[in-house]
């Protein structure tokens, strides 16, 4: 084969490994695909002592080599964040897993996580909206929520909700939604 033709197969190969690593992460599939990485970086190893004398072949290749550059960092930080059990889709993950274990009668607070985000997301909106923060705590944000429970209940006709902040106005609110039942 000519330089074309495998800087061709090493595009369509990189775009080939960038889908499996996505399914990956999203646990599609089983396996992070490490054959055809290697594939990937043999193809991409090939030209790199060699003078391609086509402008437009050599930004092509170039242009490859960064773009897998690029993705194999971002690939290494997500499986780093995997393996330390920070990653924010496995931890959606893992949160529907733990909806689905808890009886389905029985109402629950919504857990400290989850108040600490809705927390940490309200004081963000203000901030961004250049509203003061500084009397703003955890506990109101907590005991807010609590009261206004059983409004919400009655009005959505079920205990499973879910709390977001939106900005109406310029003024951060916290709004609830219900649930989807899975």
């Amino acid at each position: 084969m000519g330089i074309p033709e495998d800087i061709a197969q090493f595009e369509q190969c990189l775009n080939e490994l960038i889908i499996k690593y996505e399914q990956y992460f999203l646990g599609l599939e089983k396996r992070e695909p490490v054959r055809l990485l290697e594939t990937v970086d043999r193809l991409a190893r090939k030209y790199v002592s060699v003078k391609i004398v086509n402008t437009m072949l050599n930004f092509k290749y170039n242009s490859l080599v960064a773009k897998l550059n690029s993705y194999r960092q971002y690939w290494n930080r997500i499986l780093r964040l995997m393996e330390e059990g920070r990653y924010s889709r496995d931890r959606f993950r893992m949160a529907m897993h733990d909806d689905r274990s808890a009886p389905a009668g029985k109402t629950s607070p919504p857990h400290r996580d989850d108040t600490d985000d809705l927390y940490r997301q309200f004081i963000e909106a203000r901030r961004s909206c250049n509203l003061p923060v500084e009397t703003i705590t955890r506990e109101m944000v907590a005991s807010a929520i609590e009261r206004q429970k059983p409004a919400i209940a009655a009005k959505y006709g079920t205990d499973r909700v879910e709390f977001r902040i939106v900005i109406e106005d310029g003024v951060p609110k916290i709004k609830a939604r219900p649930r989807r039942s899975q």
